[in-house]
């Protein structure tokens, strides 16, 4: 692991501190999951499961293994709010606030 890897994964766990108001021991927890889950991704198709919008839990299996060519528009990244992966059940991207992520199988 990288040194700008770590701030990253404290970064986030610090944005998700102050946006659900939780321990922070919780939101570390959850930021060095998301870090395991987008390194898994890279490799392979992951199941995970996170809140939706609406309330709903959502089971999934995204991956971000060769999906270069399927990236349409500028490729605009946000401040790390949310999650954005490729859906291979429903064939395209989706996302996910970083603070639902409740599992990875």
């Amino acid at each position: 692991m990288k040194r700008n890897e770590l701030s990253k994964i404290m970064r986030q766990a610090w944005a998700i501190c102050k946006a659900t108001k939780q321990a922070f021991a919780v939101c570390l927890c959850k930021a060095w999951g998301l870090w395991r889950l987008a390194k898994r991704m890279h490799k392979e198709a992951v199941k995970f499961a996170y809140l939706k919008a609406d309330g709903t839990i959502r089971k999934a299996i995204g991956t971000l293994k060769d999906t270069a060519e399927l990236i349409k528009g500028t490729g605009h990244t946000d401040t790390g709010k949310a999650f954005k992966y490729y859906d291979i059940e429903a064939q395209g991207f989706r996302s996910f606030k970083v603070e639902n992520l409740i599992a990875i199988y």
